[in-house]
């Protein structure tokens, strides 16, 4: 009797899954397939920040809610020196998606160039308790806080 009960279950839990919708693609913070995002993104890691600020501001003109847009956004602003833009650009992304773990470590990482030891140490508390198992992005922020000494 208890067997088949559980028999019963497992096989309602399998339908109730694949009845389930299955989470969208086309999540604001998700641009997958947007060619206009894949080449600012490429832009931004060839290092041409001024060209992919233009780039990713056209991005978010178009689609005000895509929290990777802004996080490049603050990184291109970053490393231009530009720290109150990129304060502003990090601070878009993360209002987006609080949990975005690219804007927390670049945050971080900015609040470590400016010397706030705490707030980055914020930010990387933040990152443990959204990678549960690990992530590039907090081993990149706690490395550059064991780098500034902190």
């Amino acid at each position: 009797m208890l067997n088949k009960f559980f028999l019963v279950l497992v096989c309602s839990l399998l339908l109730i899954s694949t009845a389930l919708p299955a989470k969208s693609d086309d999540s604001p913070t998700t641009p997958v397939s947007d060619p206009a995002f894949e080449k600012a993104a490429m832009t931004v890691k060839k290092g041409d920040y001024k060209q992919a600020i233009v780039l990713l501001q056209d991005i978010v003109a178009k689609k005000p809610n895509n929290a990777d847009a802004w996080n490049y956004i603050g990184f291109s602003h970053r490393k231009l020196g530009q720290m109150d833009e990129a304060f502003k650009g990090y601070k878009k992304a993360l209002a987006i998606n609080p949990d975005h773990k690219g804007a927390h470590e670049y945050l971080g990482e900015l609040y470590v160039e400016t010397g706030r030891m705490d707030k980055a140490k914020h930010h990387l508390a933040k990152l443990d308790g959204l990678c549960f198992f690990g992530c590039e992005e907090y081993d990149d922020l706690k490395a550059a806080i064991k780098a500034a000494g902190g």
